[in-house]
């Protein structure tokens, strides 16, 4: 991971889409909007241009996935099976977007491996896998991977922003709108907020699109929220004495009990920002790994400020990765174990303060 650097300028990473002729592009497993945004965009770019594309995923999907994806051509694969490529479609070019681990890209290593000089990726994150691909376009400093990919779809169209088809610019401005939290997080800069007024200007539908992507929950989630926070326990970490770690636990039989799944406790660890001495927050799914084994998905979020943390340094340690501000991992099991692990890696990545 030492030389995860940019390979590619816009300009060639804008080229390497304009001239596909069949191409997939696919993200990492369970999608969230930036993931389903970056993807769409690259496809409906490459299908202006008259090339045969497709959008994969490695599931599970998002309630509104089905509604933004529409009639694009996509493809949905189970989690934990390898994917191959289909004999119906073989890609000539292949973007990997929003990622550029393997772990989170792992369904598809058989596909990939074998066509590393075929692959762009396009990422914001601070930590990758040089191996995916030697072509690769990244941006930390990006709020979102659709940020970057504004740039590289209007070149490859050789059309400003603005002018860019709405069916291209719903899903930059999806992507954009969801990783900084509807514009509220340390991350929204100036750029972020120009890119929005060229997205609107473009025809986006904002209320129309945080209807269809906030505005869609079920009852079961709400059951789940009042378990997660009756679950709430605090931390000072010892090596800063002012940072505090809010921390929720659920376990399978709350998923159960409130007919709700994984997906519904999205964005849990938010809520307990809200709260004025908590500088971190994560949240702890509880979810099995074969019959004697437990795995704890774990979902951290931090503010900025005095004695912040890194996430994304913390959960790199567990083997996971993210933003500075939000990132995740899977650790072992149980939720005692996993909460223990949890505040050691962010006891151990209290910084000063950082930019995102």
């Amino acid at each position: 991971m030492t030389d995860w650097t940019s390979t590619l300028n816009v300009e060639q990473a804008a080229a390497a889409l304009a001239h596909a002729r069949r191409l997939v592009a696919i993200t990492h497993a369970k999608p969230d909007g930036d993931a389903i945004g970056s993807t769409l965009a690259v496809v409906r770019t490459a299908l202006h241009l008259g090339a045969q594309a497709e959008a994969w995923y490695v599931g599970p999907m998002p309630r509104w996935s089905r509604t933004v994806i529409g009639t694009t051509p996509s493809r949905v694969f189970e989690p934990g099976r390898p994917v191959g490529v289909p004999t119906d479609f073989e890609p000539g070019t292949v973007f990997v977007v929003d990622t550029g681990t393997w772990a989170q890209v792992q369904e598809y290593r058989p596909f990939l491996a074998p066509q590393r000089e075929r692959i762009v990726v396009v990422d914001h994150h601070v930590h990758g896998d040089v191996e995916v691909s030697a072509h690769r376009h990244l941006d930390t400093s990006a709020a979102s991977c659709t940020q970057i990919l504004a740039k590289i779809c209007a070149t490859a169209l050789q059309r400003p922003v603005h002018q860019l088809p709405l069916d291209i610019a719903e899903p930059l401005f999806l992507g954009l709108a969801t990783d900084t939290g509807w514009f509220r997080f340390s991350s929204v800069s100036p750029a972020v907020m120009r890119l929005a007024a060229d997205l609107l200007d473009a025809g986006v539908d904002q209320p129309r699109l945080y209807q269809v992507i906030e505005q869609q929950d079920v009852l079961g989630r709400f059951r789940l929220m009042g378990r997660a926070l009756c679950s709430v326990s605090e931390h000072r970490l010892l090596n800063d004495p002012r940072s505090r770690v809010a921390i929720m636990t659920l376990t399978q039989q709350d998923l159960d009990q409130s007919g709700a799944d994984r997906n519904d406790a999205g964005g849990f660890s938010d809520i307990l920002l809200s709260v004025a001495n908590i500088q971190a927050a994560a949240t702890l799914i509880e979810q099995a790994d074969g019959p004697e084994k437990t795995i704890v998905k774990a979902s951290v979020r931090s503010k900025p400020g005095p004695g912040a943390i890194d996430v994304a340094a913390a959960m790199a340690r567990l083997g996971g990765g993210g933003h500075v501000r939000a990132a995740g991992a899977k650790v072992a099991g149980p939720l005692s174990q996993a909460t223990r692990t949890i505040l050691e890696a962010l006891g151990a990545s209290t910084t000063p303060e950082t930019s995102r």
